[in-house]
């Protein structure tokens, strides 16, 4: 046989091998490979079930009856105590015997309106505000759902946050039994130095009234 037909279709034959993609190469990665669908999606950040919000704290459910708030916290923690109004049915703003130190519940005509921290502890609200914490810090996150109007014993930089749930409303005074807010209560070093959480009770300015 010819050498020179011999050694061309050698050479051919390399140049075939050369240009099939062998077994052992690696597959280039395309979208949607098995490494790219386990990667698990971001933690979905759960509610504290602990936190203050407009509707309540814990168990405790603003429209919620005297009985209920009892049975969840106990009676008033100053038995002893002058209550907040002659007729205690009409309102009754106390420390409950098994609530944190400083948290008030408020009840009027026997039906929780109000829950109030009023000194330094752990809670917080939901968004992660707690006694201590800057007026300026609180506007800043809530921006145009926020109204500022002055304290009304205090000078500035105390002054009144309100949050209403769905937004500002247009009301000069809130009335309307089903809504919900917070209030924070500014003091005088420009810090919370209580929050109110409820329906339109949160707007009261001296305890029940």
């Amino acid at each position: 046989m010819n050498r020179t037909f011999l050694l061309a279709g050698f050479l051919s034959a390399l140049a075939l091998a050369a240009c099939t993609p062998g077994a052992d190469e690696p597959l280039d990665e395309t979208p949607g490979t098995p490494e790219a669908a386990e990667t698990p999606p971001p933690a979905t950040q759960q509610a504290d079930a602990s936190a203050l919000t407009p509707e309540g704290w814990g168990d405790l459910k603003i429209g919620m009856s005297r009985a209920d708030v009892e049975a969840i916290v106990g009676p008033t923690a100053t038995p002893d105590a002058m209550p907040a109004s002659d007729d205690i049915n009409a309102c009754d703003d106390y420390q409950p015997q098994r609530a944190p130190l400083g948290l008030f519940v408020m009840l009027e005509d026997n039906i929780l309106t109000r829950i109030t921290l009023a000194e330094l502890n752990d809670v917080k609200t939901a968004d992660g505000f707690g006694l201590g914490d800057p007026a300026d810090k609180v506007k800043a996150f809530y921006g145009a759902r926020a109204v500022v109007t002055p304290h009304k014993y205090m000078d500035h930089p105390a002054e009144y946050i309100t949050v209403w749930s769905g937004g500002p409303r247009s009301e000069s005074y809130v009335e309307e039994p089903d809504a919900r807010g917070l209030v924070y209560e500014i003091d005088g070093s420009g810090n919370v130095g209580a929050i109110h959480a409820g329906g339109p009770s949160i707007q009261y300015v001296e305890g029940c009234a």
